[in-house]
């Protein structure tokens, strides 16, 4: 059986499951609302307002969608999968990722916290505050040591983190936060964590609600400067495997963290049917949890779905019908390492419409985030993030050469990259 399959979302990580999709032969068709210029050439662009609801049920009706695949955070915290359970004639078309409640896991620190700490699983110690006890939150922040974690509440496009180096810093981004309207509605509620010292990598899951597929993990680079300085950003690349994660590892991960957390999704009875992303941080080779997010990440996609080996419209059939303990789930062992080519001044202000060229290419992976096609099928940047390029080797250093080397061949104006992406891990392996 082969299916109509409407995927949401218009970055890099769309991408990606576009491209893994489309190889499907259970893909009858594609459509990618809105896309990018790269997810064209996998299937159908659609122009759709994708924060309506309405606009998403009518086009899907019309088009005989019969999967639906979210990207992105927003649509799942705001409802998406609750839309379609709630209406008679969509009800029975599934939808990867969870419900409005399961989606907290990512739209609210607080929440996830809390269920963090009733279902034991291992975290840094937290207090949440709001305006009415900035005060305590002021005195909370003198019981502990520095550095400092902030987090806003809500979404803030993965910008919502600061970690002030002193206690001063930290009291006056505390009272920023909470009084002044930084991160806007988000920070509403500011959760202050204990800082856990470590080296961080990320884990995913796909879960059906009852069974789970643990996927590669991954390493991301999250700021915009060469060993980790500057700015925060969407992330600048990824690396999967990662040297660290050992097999000890992983099963404390499972039995302390994976476990635990479908566990107490069913006993909370929160429908989860989708992905779960696990910001860990490795602590001395024991886990904590740093956050959940309840989609895949941006830029690790684009290295873990090129390593997952099976068929992926089956992978989310099988999620859907409540059967992935059915599906025997293989995983490519090479490495697969990805560089993020961002616009100038990114993440700050940026100019758009920049003409891209590609010269030559090495059997690298080009996947687009902010680009968009003109006419005469030149492409531009659309962006502050444009494209991802990902490479395969046996060894990191071999990953590491390649996609570089396609990197060399990629030209717009203002082109930005690190030139140390997985440079640290080598670094790893050689002392270990």
């Amino acid at each position: 059986m082969s299916v109509k399959i409407l995927l949401i979302g218009s970055g890099g990580r769309e991408h990606a499951f576009a491209w893994k999709l489309s190889q499907s032969k259970k893909c009858e068709k594609l459509f990618i609302a809105p896309g990018n210029a790269g997810t064209k050439d996998c299937g159908e662009n659609i122009d759709l307002d994708v924060k309506s609801f309405s606009a998403i049920k009518d086009f899907v009706l019309q088009n005989k969608v019969e999967l639906v695949i979210v990207g992105p955070e927003e649509p799942l915290v705001n409802g998406i999968t609750d839309f379609f359970l709630d209406d008679e004639k969509l009800k029975s078309i599934p939808v990867i990722g969870p419900t409005k409640a399961g989606a907290l896991l990512e739209g609210s620190k607080d929440f996830a916290k809390e269920f963090m700490q009733k279902n034991a699983i291992p975290t840094a110690a937290f207090q949440t505050f709001t305006k009415e006890t900035l005060n305590d939150g002021l005195k909370f922040l003198e019981s502990l040591k520095a550095p400092y974690v902030l987090k806003a509440d809500g979404l803030a496009a993965g910008k919502g983190v600061i970690i002030p180096e002193t206690l001063e810093a930290a009291k006056s981004e505390l009272t920023d936060m909470l009084t002044s309207g930084k991160f806007g509605s988000a920070a509403n509620k500011v959760v202050i964590e204990e800082f856990l010292k470590g080296i961080e990598c990320s884990v995913f899951v796909l879960t059906d609600g009852v069974s789970y597929k643990i996927l590669p993990e991954a390493k991301d680079y999250k700021r915009i400067g060469e060993g980790d300085t500057g700015l925060n950003t969407g992330g600048m690349g990824a690396v999967s495997p990662v040297p660290f994660v050992d097999a000890e590892f992983m099963n404390k991960v499972e039995e302390r963290i994976i476990k635990p957390t479908i566990a107490g999704l069913k006993n909370a009875k929160i429908r989860y049917q989708g992905f779960i992303f696990i910001g860990l941080m490795n602590v001395d080779g024991e886990p904590y949890v740093i956050e959940y997010n309840v989609r895949m990440g941006d830029p690790e996609t684009e290295v873990v779905v090129p390593r997952i080996k099976n068929d992926l419209v089956e992978l989310f059939l099988a999620t859907a019908n409540v059967q992935l303990n059915t599906i025997d789930f293989e995983i490519d062992p090479r490495t697969a390492l990805t560089i993020m080519m961002v616009s100038g001044g990114y993440p700050g202000d940026y100019e758009k419409g920049k003409v891209i060229s590609v010269e030559s290419t090495n059997g690298s992976l080009i996947f687009h985030a902010g680009t968009k096609s003109m006419s005469g099928n030149s492409v531009v940047t659309n962006g502050g993030r444009v494209l991802s390029i990902t490479a395969f080797g046996a060894t990191i250093s071999e990953a590491r050469k390649k996609a570089y080397e396609q990197i060399s061949s990629i030209k717009f104006e203002g082109a930005y990259f690190r030139g140390d992406i997985g440079k640290d891990l080598l670094e790893f392996k050689e002392k270990a």
